[in-house]
């Protein structure tokens, strides 16, 4: 009879053990989960520039370019938002300034009315798209152009022409032009589609590899006066950029309800996907995941 008396305790003692551990398992507050739950989940998109102003170092000849109005772009471009649908977005930032933002609410209003139709830039054939599908009312602005040292500005904005064009033709022709990270590489999007080169792109290795590209070069350049003009050039021309960019995001007052695509130009990703990772507010998700 003890023996029976002592099975039935340690069997109750053994059920209370596990009713205890699905209470922690289910029920108590998961720090990673609740650190998550008072974070904004930020969507990163880099994009190549769907209008090709080759305004950027890298250039892209007419003869590589493709014109994404054509019949097969358009189709392509419509499966891409389809999969940037699934992320729900509630707000969508593009690569344009804030003073820019009125003329930006007056397109994506006429857009909704009929009366616009999109132009070329991957932040109309991507951003008006699904903001439309997505009954939001605007798309936020939030470039921004980098702050630069005294040193900078006096050489560019200075009297001293010769000093300006040793430094552009550094800029444009510098001997660690072999150090390029994607010397090699082929853009896919007029052999393999836009989404194949997005997919490229947004690849993780090749983000961090492209902040590579800003650490080599005109990074390097001296002065007789400053052997730090390089980095001080640099600093505001892309890091205080980026930065910049940040702050006007966080300007927008997103909340943890809120889920927020950012489509930018791809370079900017490898900074701005540092501070979105390293930032308390935010949590990044993995934009590849999406277009897989």
């Amino acid at each position: 009879m003890k023996r029976i008396i002592a099975l039935v305790l340690l069997i109750s003692i053994f059920n209370s053990c596990e009713n205890e551990k699905e209470v922690d398992q289910y029920n108590l507050p998961n720090e990673e989960n609740e650190s998550n739950s008072e974070q904004i989940q930020v969507l990163t998109l880099g994009s190549f520039h769907f209008n090709f102003p080759n305004l950027d170092i890298e250039k892209t000849e007419s003869e590589d370019q493709i014109d994404v109005l054509e019949p097969k772009y358009q189709k392509e471009i419509e499966s891409i938002v389809d999969k940037l649908e699934k992320f729900k977005p509630t707000v969508i930032v593009i690569e344009s300034r804030p003073e820019f933002q009125e003329k930006y609410d007056s397109l994506y209003t006429a857009y909704l009315d009929g009366k616009h139709e999109l132009a070329r830039g991957e932040e109309q054939q991507i951003g008006f798209r699904l903001a439309k599908r997505l009954g939001l009312k605007q798309l936020h602005c939030a470039d921004a152009w980098g702050a630069d040292y005294e040193d900078v500005t006096q050489l560019f904005e200075g009297t001293d022409s010769i000093a300006k064009q040793k430094f552009m033709d550094f800029f444009y022709n510098h001997p660690d032009s072999l150090l390029d990270p994607f010397r090699n590489e082929n853009e896919l999007f007029k052999t393999q589609g836009i989404l194949a080169e997005l997919k490229r792109i947004n690849d993780k290795d090749n983000v961090t590899k492209s902040l590579g590209y800003y650490l080599i070069g005109t990074f390097k350049y001296e002065t007789p006066e400053n052997e730090q003009f390089g980095a001080d050039f640099t600093s505001g021309w892309w890091f205080n950029r980026n930065l910049r960019i940040l702050r006007n995001i966080q300007r927008i007052n997103a909340t943890p309800e809120d889920r927020v695509l950012v489509i930018f130009g791809s370079d900017h990703m490898n900074l701005l996907n540092v501070f979105f990772e390293a930032s308390p507010e935010y949590q990044l998700v993995n934009v590849n995941d999406y277009l897989d």
